[in-house]
């Protein structure tokens, strides 16, 4: 059997280990020849492709990014997408396709395989954690702890200088990196997509740290919202998808905060750092785990599902479940960080 593999969306530590842990057992225990599929779906579309074996994995588990590279191509926008895709995989004798990717990777292949006939699986990839089926995605706890080491580094230049200093995170419009993040690293005002703020409410607070003689840090998801306005954006283009480029709250909100309280303060924003570099133990373990699962899916032939992460077990959702809608944080949770603010 030969298997197609992809991945898709932006780029994300533990993608290189899912690929080894497909390649590895599929090859090794039901003898299957793989497919690495270039530049996520734009490779099907197009027909590039290169071969994936042991030696092409040998090494990769460490490795930050993807070998197979990726896109945000939207197959389903272009012209005879999904008849160039049926045709290049027929072409290259190809019965069988493994996804990695987040909400747009995956509902692309729930479509292929519900309504197309296209067997696939998928493999749940984000920092963003914001699958709904899956406890944990892959990426984030990388996302996580470079946000929370860059937050421990802040706190000593704003005591340094008795500045407010806002960290803009990533996560698009979930708020799951902005508070593991902020609550990891003692973050005195937390901001999440979630939860409209309050400005006067976040200057209160601000300025309550500053007469115990500490300066604050405010820890703002790139999708959060003030009660008074609309997401702020420097970009308003869309991509194949249909997404904004999401950034420039923590700009304004700085600028917001020094004229409402005349307390210097300076914006970090962290973004595409939180996805680079080597993954951390977690995730590997985690993307290792999805790889071997989205093997065996593809020898059961129980296509039009997701490997997830349910607890510690790995079990199987449908495509379809897994893509219906956003995991975002629970208010619940958000109350519990409210007892740091301020």
């Amino acid at each position: 059997m030969r298997v197609g593999v992809l991945t898709g969306g932006g780029d994300c530590p533990g993608l290189n280990a899912v690929i080894r842990g497909v390649v590895r057992k599929g090859v090794q225990e039901y003898g299957y020849e793989f497919v690495g599929f270039r530049d996520g779906w734009r490779g099907p579309l197009e027909g590039r492709s290169v071969r994936l074996d042991i030696p092409a994995v040998r090494g990769i588990l460490p490795r930050g990014g993807t070998i197979l590279g990726s896109s945000r191509t939207n197959p389903l926008k272009q012209e005879d997408g999904i008849r160039r895709i049926k045709d290049n995989l027929a072409k290259q004798e190809v019965e069988a396709l493994i996804a990695i990717g987040g909400e747009d990777t995956l509902g692309v292949a729930a479509r292929l395989s519900g309504e197309y006939g296209v067997p696939c699986v998928g493999v749940p990839k984000t920092i963003d954690n914001d699958l709904s089926a899956t406890d944990y995605t892959f990426g984030f706890d990388t996302a996580v702890n470079i946000a929370t080491e860059a937050i421990d580094r802040l706190h000593t230049t704003a005591e340094s200088h008795m500045r407010v200093l806002v960290c803009e995170v990533m996560g698009r419009h979930a708020g799951w990196i902005a508070l593991h993040s902020g609550l990891a690293g003692g973050a005195n005002v937390i901001l999440i997509p979630e939860q409209r703020f309050d400005l006067d409410q976040v200057c209160a607070w601000i300025t309550s740290r500053f007469k115990a003689s500490y300066a604050p840090i405010v820890v703002v998801a790139e999708g959060a919202m003030p009660k008074d306005g609309e997401m702020v954006l420097k970009d308003e283009t869309l991509d194949s998808f249909g997404h904004v480029r999401l950034s420039g709250v923590g700009e304004w909100l700085a600028k917001e905060i020094e004229k409402r309280t005349g307390k210097e303060a300076r914006t970090t924003v962290l973004g595409h750092i939180q996805r680079g570099g080597t993954p951390s133990a977690f995730d590997r373990w985690l993307a290792t785990r999805f790889g071997l699962h989205a093997v065996d899916c593809v020898r059961d032939g129980d296509f039009g599902t997701m490997v997830a992460l349910r607890g510690t077990e790995v079990v199987r959702v449908p495509l379809a479940e897994a893509t219906a809608r956003l995991k975002t944080v629970d208010p619940k949770l958000y109350e519990e960080a409210g007892v740091f603010f301020g």
